[in-house]
């Protein structure tokens, strides 16, 4: 009789064990996939900034490109604009030079 109740308390101390052991196996899958949701959202949330840095940053550029092409064009007006108040300082130049002669 005593082997018989020793096999049971064995036999259910077995069975505890094994339900311990799937019990803690699901709890610790349960945290294991909320810490990889939480670090697969802030990887998510960390790229999606890193695309609006980049984002603004060609809004600069392309802003910075007109920029510039407008001033090329500014530097094209300025340059004929000498070349034209050259020609007339030259013009007046050669009609008091030349009547001084």
């Amino acid at each position: 009789m005593t082997i018989e109740v020793a096999l049971l308390i064995s036999g259910v101390s077995v069975a505890f064990g094994i339900y311990q052991g799937i019990i803690n196996m699901k709890r610790n899958n349960r945290k294991d996939d909320r810490n990889e949701a939480t670090q697969l959202t802030t990887v998510i949330v960390k790229l999606e900034n890193i695309s609006n840095g980049i984002s603004e940053i060609k809004t600069e550029i392309n802003g910075m490109k007109s920029d510039q092409k407008d001033d090329h064009d500014h530097i094209i007006r300025l340059d004929e604009s000498l070349k034209s108040a050259w020609k007339r300082i030259n013009e007046i130049g050669g009609k008091t030079g030349g009547s001084n002669e």
